[in-house]
């Protein structure tokens, strides 16, 4: 089995630009497990299957993997199940599926192989067996922009229960990379072709440098007969391990006793800031260290080069809290909806920390209701927020929300891009577990918001998110 270094390394040897090809198959090598199951998990969830078509999927899934069968059976099973339906209810239908479950499937190594394949300027496809409405949105997530998959037939908006043509598998699959590679105008000789399965080995075979990506057993064989490269990843943890749930278990109580202290200090002292200062500084580093979770940072001047600023991260995890706690530390607060400060479950904390509250409903005086927060930082108390406006699926950005710009235009301040990396492989989005690893931080330099005008923000919103971007692309600064 060789390592994922020897991908990198064959990418950095084949020719450079857009002449390369790198053509991926879907189920078991970029995400661990198979989106139909997804697809069929939620019909029978809801009740949307019926009992005949399930023992037909049933007995052509049991052709299909045992006798070795043509998946087209299969396909035209499931596609004449979804005859009537709409298009755009079928797509809205895969966006829900993939916040909710495909997304966690995603290899965490996946988005960082691909990136490879940017930076050297390959042209980038996917190649599954797959309907669109499954492989739309992991490639939409992954930033692949070409897809070659089977097509169900629509008639004004609607399915019909049949295919455009042979389902992608097998020999189909490959015959679709090549006409695909013919039009593209990149030779085969130096293309690079990535599956988990032996049905795939046409395709594999096609091409000038094939990769077993985890491999079942049979590719596994074949891979080291024909001396291909063959790699199997780390799977995504999203479980519940008893350590794991352990630890976080110690986390959340050792962070709540500081919490305790920290307000005890404040009531004795008068002073909320020197109890949110305390629970700020040892909170996060004695919460972080019990979960087994070490914090990398680069770029940690930055934090305190210019205070107070509006500090923006990249959100896709509950940990992220503990992280940004490590980086900022002190004299810091978030902004939260005017109805969180009713709300029991969080207006003590909101209280220690002297959480800002906004008015979010009026829209028409937007600028008077982010006065709380303005007001903050003008009093040398630093704001961090998380412009996406929530936890993202995956580690793709979001689109970037303009409040946290209009802050900081406000009060003058500056905003200092903070870049969490693999937060969320740790602890994933939904999740309330997390796993002991590494976590990796880029402070970047602060953004001056002097000389800003209102009708420029659009512009500027894009240059910060672009910043973050390039950062996540180009992965953690490692020692």
């Amino acid at each position: 089995m060789n390592r994922l270094e020897d991908i990198y390394s064959a990418i950095a040897a084949a020719p450079q630009g857009p002449k390369t090809l790198a053509a991926f198959d879907l189920d078991g090598t970029l995400i661990t497990g198979y989106t139909a199951g997804v697809v069929y998990r939620d019909r029978l969830r809801r009740f949307d299957l019926s009992v005949a078509e399930l023992l037909r999927t049933t007995g052509a899934a049991f052709d299909t993997q045992f006798r070795g069968a043509d998946v087209g059976r299969l396909m035209q099973i499931a596609v004449t199940g979804l005859a009537g339906r709409r298009e755009d209810e079928l797509r809205e239908w895969s966006q829900r599926l993939f916040r909710q479950d495909i997304a966690a499937m995603i290899y965490p190594d996946i988005r960082r192989l691909l990136d490879a394949h940017r930076r050297a300027g390959h042209r980038i496809v996917l190649a599954t067996s797959a309907t669109v409405y499954q492989a739309q949105d992991v490639a939409y997530d992954l930033g692949i922009d070409e897809i070659l998959c089977s097509r169900p037939e629509v008639v004004d908006g609607m399915l019909t229960g049949k295919l455009t043509g042979p389902a992608l598998w097998g020999p189909a699959k490959a015959a679709a990379v090549r006409a695909f590679a013919e039009e593209a105008g990149t030779p085969l000789s130096e293309a690079f072709a990535y599956s988990n399965g032996a049905e795939d080995v046409p395709m594999l075979d096609s091409v000038g440098r094939p990769v077993a990506l985890n491999p079942d057993r049979r590719l596994a064989g074949i891979a080291r007969a024909e001396g291909w490269l063959s790699v199997r990843l780390p799977r995504p943890e999203r479980g519940a391990t008893p350590v794991a749930t352990a630890r976080t278990g110690m986390a959340l109580g050792a962070l709540m006793a500081t919490t305790a202290v920290g307000a005890t200090a404040g009531v004795l002292s008068g002073n909320r800031r020197t109890a949110a200062n305390l629970v700020g500084t040892f909170g996060p580093d004695l919460a972080l260290r019990l979960c087994g979770i070490d914090v990398h940072i680069t770029g940690e001047d930055n934090a305190w080069s210019a205070r107070p600023a509006v500090f923006m991260f990249n959100h896709q995890s509950s940990l992220d809290m503990l992280v940004i706690g490590k980086v900022i530390q002190r004299d810091v607060t978030g902004v939260a909806k005017k109805e969180a400060s009713h709300d029991p479950r969080f207006a003590a904390v909101g209280t220690l920390l002297d959480v800002a509250y906004v008015d979010r409903s009026d829209t028409v005086q937007a600028r008077a209701a982010l006065k709380p927060a303005v007001d903050k930082l003008r009093g040398g108390t630093s704001i961090a927020i998380a412009p996406e406006g929530t936890r993202s699926p995956t580690p793709r950005l979001g689109r970037f929300k303009k409040g946290g710009f209009h802050l900081a235009m406000q009060a003058g301040v500056p905003i200092v891009p903070i870049v969490i990396h693999n937060a969320g492989d740790l602890m994933w989005r939904n999740s309330f577990v997390a796993h002991a690893g590494e976590v990796y931080v880029d402070v970047l330099e602060p953004i001056s918001t002097e000389g800003w005008q209102v009708e420029d923000l659009d512009k500027h919103v894009a240059e910060v998110r672009e910043r973050f971007d390039d950062v996540l692309r180009a992965g953690p600064v490692k020692a």
